[in-house]
C-alpha cells in the first residue's frame, strides 16, 4: 500500500464516521440557541415594523448552519459538492436594520459552533452577547420621538410656539410658508407622560392645529 492509499484510506475513515447522537446533540443545541436568539431579537427590536418571518428564520439559519458544519466534518464527498453549491449561491435579500445583520451573523455562528461541539463557546457566546444588548439599550434615553406638525398665523406666533416647548428636547426641522399661514415640523423627544407641551402649543392664539406623529426611528439627543 502506497502512502497515498495510507492518507486516502485514513482520510476517507475519519469522514465517514457517523456519531448520531453526537448530531442530535448539536441541533438540540442550536435549536435551543435559535430560540433564545429568536426572544432576544423580539425583546431588544427598536424598529418600525417588526418582522416575525425574519426572527424565525433566525432559528432556521442556526439550525441548518449546524447541519451543513456537521454534514462537512463527517462526510468529504458531502463537504466538497457543499462548497461548490455554496459558491453559486446569491443572496439578495435587503436588510433594512443594521442591528439585524448582528443577529444573522450570530446565528450562522452559533450554528457553526454548535455544529463543530464547542458548546461551551456557543454558550459564554450567547451570554456575552445578551449582557452587551441589555447594556447598550438600558443606558437609551427613555421616551419617545415625536414629529409635530404645526400651522399658524403670524410671525410672532413662531416665536412664541419655540418657548411653549419648554425644557423639552425639539429641534425644528423646517418651516413651509404659505402666504400669511406657516407650517412647521418640529422633532420632539418627551417621556409619555409628559405631553403638556402640545396643550400649550395648542393653546396659544394664532396656531391653528398640531399634529404629533410618533417617530420610531433612532434619536440622538
Amino acid at each position: 500500500m502506497s502512502v497515498n492509499d495510507m492518507i486516502k484510506k485514513s482520510v476517507l475513515k475519519s469522514f465517514g464516521q457517523y456519531n448520531v447522537p453526537k448530531m442530535a446533540l448539536a441541533l438540540l443545541v442550536a435549536l435551543i440557541v435559535g430560540i433564545v436568539i429568536y426572544c432576544v431579537y423580539r425583546r431588544f427590536y427598536t424598529g418600525v415594523v417588526y418582522s416575525r418571518s425574519f426572527a424565525v428564520t433566525l432559528v432556521g439559519m442556526c439550525v441548518l448552519t449546524c447541519m451543513v458544519t456537521l454534514a462537512i466534518s463527517t462526510n468529504i464527498v458531502i463537504s466538497l459538492g457543499m462548497v461548490g453549491a455554496l459558491s453559486i449561491v446569491r443572496y439578495r435579500t435587503a436588510v433594512k436594520d443594521p442591528m439585524d445583520l448582528l443577529y444573522l451573523f450570530w446565528a450562522i455562528t452559533s450554528g457553526i459552533a454548535a455544529g463543530a461541539g464547542m458548546y461551551v463557546l456557543v454558550i459564554v457566546a450567547g451570554l456575552v452577547m445578551i449582557g452587551m444588548l441589555a447594556l447598550f439599550y438600558s443606558r437609551q434615553d427613555k421616551g419617545r420621538v415625536y414629529i409635530a406638525v404645526i400651522h399658524y398665523v403670524g410671525d410672532i406666533v413662531g416665536d412664541e410656539i419655540t418657548r411653549a416647548f419648554g425644557r423639552t428636547k425639539f429641534f425644528v426641522k423646517s418651516k413651509t410658508m404659505r402666504g400669511e399661514r406657516t407650517e412647521m415640523a418640529v422633532e420632539v423627544f418627551c417621556d409619555d407622560k409628559d405631553m403638556t407641551f402640545a396643550e400649550r402649543v395648542r393653546a396659544i392664539e394664532g396656531v391653528e392645529d398640531v399634529t404629533l406623529i410618533q417617530y420610531n426611528g433612532e434619536y440622538h439627543g
